[in-house]
C-alpha cells in the first residue's frame, strides 16, 4: 500500500524528531521551516527540504504544521502562498500545535470551500515523547478524517484519540496543560520543602515516585529536580502561551477555575523573572525565590 505524501512545516525542538520518526516509517517527507540548519538535519534523514511552503505542500496527501502559536499557524495557513491556498482539494491539513480551539474552528471553516479537510491534532508528551515515538495525540475534527489520517498519527505516538468535532482536541491539550502546571507546581513546592527539611531528596522522590504520588511530570522532570538543571524539553514562554489559552477558553465557556489562575499566574511570574527559556519544571526555581532562597 503507498504510504500518503506528508509535508511538515515546522521543524522545532517537536517537529524535527516526529518528522524523522515518519521517515524511519517510510513515510516520503518534504518540510519546511525558517531555520536552514534544520532544513539540512532533515535532509540528513531522508527527507526532502522546501524553500517555502507553497512548494511543501503542493503535491502532498496530508499537510503538518508543528508551530509556536497561533500567529504563526495563521501566518503558514492563509495568504497566497499559504496552505490553504496550495494544498490540493481532498488534502488532510493537520495542526498539531497548540493553540486556541477558536482558531482551530476558525481553520476548519476557512479549508471547507477549499477542499482541504482540516483536523486539530495537539500532542503531549514534550521533547522526550516526541523522540521516542510515544506522545499522545488529541484530535479533533471529523471522525472519517481522524481514521484516514490515524496511521500516520500512530507512527508519531501511542496514544492517539478522536475527542470530538472541530477544536476539541486543542480543548482536551488546554485541560492537559492546565493538569501539568499543576503538577509540576506541586511537586517544586514539595521539593522545597523536602529540601529545607533536611530529607534526602532522591530518596524522598523514589517513594513519591512508588506511590499516588506518581505522576509523569515526577518521572519525566526528577532530574531537573535533582540538578537544579532546565534544559528546554517545554519552555516556560510556551506553557505561558497554553495556560492563556485555557483561562480564555474556560472562560468563553463559563467555567470557573481557581486553582488553574494561580498557576497561571505562577507561570507568568516565572516568565517574568526571566526564565521563559527555561524548561517548565524551572517553576522549582520560583517556589525557591518565596521561600527566601536564590534560585539555583
Amino acid at each position: 500500500m503507498k504510504l500518503p505524501r506528508i509535508a511538515w512545516i515546522g521543524l522545532g525542538v517537536m517537529g524535527s524528531p516526529m518528522a524523522e520518526n515518519l521517515l524511519k516509517a517510510g513515510y516520503p517527507v518534504t518540510g519546511h521551516t525558517l531555520e536552514p540548519h534544520k532544513l539540512d538535519r532533515l535532509a540528513a534523514a531522508g527527507g526532502t527540504p522546501a524553500g517555502s511552503v507553497r512548494e511543501a505542500v503542493a503535491r502532498a496527501d496530508v499537510v503538518v504544521t508543528m508551530l509556536p502559536a497561533d500567529p504563526e499557524v495563521t501566518a503558514v495557513a492563509h495568504g497566497d502562498d499559504g496552505i490553504l491556498a496550495n494544498a490540493r482539494p481532498g488534502a488532510l491539513f493537520v495542526d498539531m500545535s497548540s493553540i486556541s480551539p477558536r482558531t482551530s474552528t476558525a481553520l476548519a471553516t476557512a479549508g471547507a470551500p477549499r477542499g482541504v479537510r482540516v483536523l486539530d491534532a495537539p500532542v503531549s508528551g514534550g521533547e522526550a515523547g516526541a523522540i521516542e515515538g510515544t506522545l499522545s495525540v488529541m484530535c479533533g475534527g471529523e471522525r472519517a478524517d481522524f481514521e484516514e489520517v490515524a496511521p500516520v498519527l500512530r507512527t508519531l505516538g501511542t496514544t492517539v484519540v478522536h475527542c470530538g468535532p472541530h477544536g476539541s482536541g486543542q480543548t482536551v491539550k488546554a485541560a492537559n496543560q492546565l493538569i501539568v502546571a499543576a503538577n509540576i507546581q506541586a511537586c517544586a513546592e514539595a521539593v522545597v520543602f523536602l529540601t529545607k527539611s533536611g530529607v534526602d531528596l532522591a530518596a524522598a522522590l523514589d517513594v513519591l515516585g512508588g506511590g499516588l504520588a506518581a505522576s509523569a511530570v515526577l518521572d519525566r522532570k526528577r532530574e531537573n529536580f535533582l540538578g537544579r538543571e532546565y534544559p528546554p524539553g517545554f519552555r516556560i514562554d510556551l506553557h505561558h502561551k497554553d495556560m492563556g489559552i485555557v483561562t480564555s477558553a474556560a472562560r468563553e465557556v463559563g467555567a470557573v477555575l481557581p486553582l488553574g489562575a494561580v498557576v497561571a499566574t505562577l507561570v507568568a511570574a516565572a516568565r517574568a523573572q526571566g526564565d521563559g527559556a527555561l524548561d517548565h519544571s524551572a517553576l522549582l526555581r520560583g517556589v525557591e525565590r518565596l521561600s527566601g532562597g536564590s534560585a539555583s
